[in-house]
């Protein structure tokens, strides 16, 4: 696993690579434009929006709770599905949720430099014989985060 210091240094240098290419996209690309999961660009932003939220408690909690840790998994049975559309993310201030994007990503550095590396072994029940550790969850956030955007990337490109 890279140290932790190099997944929040990737997350952040994304966060600022990103934001300037967010706000520059049109009203057009952001509300009309699918991917394959019929999301619109403005539906994954959205869907990171609560990724990074979900991950900041989840983090927080693996550092205190006994383990494994019981948290709900917002993603799984299409439930992140949920998410977007109960939020309305498509009707959403485009910046407003461009710098939530941001600045919840950069909290969720702050909280990853500090965490306790003992507790990296500590593990959250995603699913039915399904565990991922604390140490396993932060790159796969940045996998997760790295895909999605790759997703907004080839959406502007139509």
């Amino acid at each position: 696993m890279p140290i932790i210091s190099e997944i929040a240094s990737d997350i952040i240098s994304l966060a600022d690579e990103w934001e300037p290419i967010l706000v520059s996209l049109s009203q057009d690309a952001i509300a009309i434009r699918r991917n394959s999961q019929n999301r619109s660009i403005r539906q994954i932003l959205g869907h990171l929006i609560d990724s990074a939220s979900n991950n900041i408690h989840r983090t927080v909690y693996l550092q205190y709770q006994p383990s494994p840790l019981v948290f709900p998994n917002y993603a799984s049975e299409g439930s992140n599905d949920r998410w977007i559309a109960i939020q309305d993310y498509q009707n959403e201030n485009w910046l407003n949720m461009i710098q939530l994007w941001k600045y919840l990503l950069l909290h969720f550095c702050h909280v990853i430099n500090h965490i306790d590396e003992g507790r990296l072994s500590c593990e959250w029940i995603a699913g039915p014989d399904r565990r991922i550790s604390l140490g396993d969850m932060l790159p796969a956030f940045l996998t997760h985060l790295k895909l999605h955007l790759s997703e907004i990337e080839d959406l502007m490109d139509r």
